[in-house]
């Protein structure tokens, strides 16, 4: 099986977890979260102009079947009420439609009736890379656009914390920068050095940490050996933490389309987790965010007080 699907394995037998969808208005979108609910990953209910919605379904030949849907006027409607059936304890995971990003976050966001916890948001990238021997995580790669270095420890946190709720006991971390060596010219340098210190202080936990490392370092052991650089995380990471989100965004988006990888997407750190996928994004890709956002919902259930 490839990655996803032993990810997607792992779903078999749990319940379904009620979900939010934010304005499926377009034949992807709403494809996606109705074969999650198929397959039993989601129970989801529909944010949106109900008419649109059943029109969509009807020209995509996509069944509705008896899935709940509630009427709003608009995409800026769609996020507030999704936002609230979180709120109100209706449902337990939170996923984007075919609304902008902005949208959907600006009401997660507000302060006064978003989604905000103590931890910074953060986005993760779950990568399937045909090249590479396991999940990859990315982050972040589309919230924080130029993280300071502590929006870094949270970024870092949160992704340790999904891996480790997704059954990986010591997550290992890969922080990039373009060279390995730490130089003040160079920020992203100085911030992989602190944040490796601070993980030895216990500021950051649950994992291994190792930066500065360019990519070519982070990703293949024999790039690694070549440097003279001894380390175990190197080649073998679970996860790339990246100097700032336009970077994230690229390396990404190159395993993509060059490396034909498949990208699911979820937003860490508020209430509960939220399924951010891209609108060009496969029905495939969503599957395997809902599976992902899925076990994490589960792992909440579990231990309340340890979930993202």
């Amino acid at each position: 099986m490839d990655k996803y699907e032993q990810l997607l394995a792992r779903c078999k037998g749990l319940e379904a977890i009620p979900t939010a969808v934010a304005h499926p208005c377009e034949a992807t979108a709403l494809a996606g979260a109705i074969e999650a609910g198929t397959r039993g990953l989601i129970e989801p209910i529909l944010v949106g102009p109900a008419a649109k919605i059943r029109d969509i379904a009807a020209g995509a030949k996509i069944d509705l079947g008896q899935v709940e849907i509630v009427d709003v006027p608009h995409s800026h409607a769609a996020a507030d009420r999704a936002v609230e059936l979180v709120r109100a304890g209706r449902v337990e995971l939170l996923m984007k439609g075919s609304l902008h990003t902005d949208e959907l976050l600006g009401a997660v966001v507000a302060r006064d009736t978003g989604l905000r916890t103590a931890r910074r948001m953060s986005h993760v990238f779950i990568m399937d890379v045909p090249t590479y021997h396991k999940v990859l995580l990315i982050t972040d790669g589309a919230i924080n656009i130029a993280p300071t270095l502590e929006d870094k420890v949270d970024i870092c946190q949160n992704a340790i914390d999904l891996l480790i709720l997704l059954g990986v006991a010591r997550p290992k971390v890969a922080i990039l920068a373009a060279v390995e060596t730490v130089t003040s010219k160079m920020p992203a340098t100085l911030d992989a050095a602190a944040l490796c210190k601070m993980a030895e202080r216990g500021q950051i936990v649950g994992a291994d940490l190792e930066g500065p490392l360019a990519f070519d370092n982070a990703i293949s052991t024999e790039a690694a050996r070549t440097k003279g650089i001894d380390s175990a995380v190197a080649g073998d990471p679970d996860i790339l933490l990246v100097p700032d989100l336009e970077s994230g965004n690229m390396v990404a988006k190159i395993l993509s389309f060059v490396a034909k990888a498949d990208s699911a997407g979820l937003v860490l750190g508020a209430r509960v987790p939220i399924i951010l996928t891209s609108r060009a994004d496969n029905v495939r890709s969503r599957i395997a965010s809902c599976g992902v956002a899925m076990l994490a919902a589960h792992a909440r259930r579990r231990e309340p007080r340890k979930a993202l």
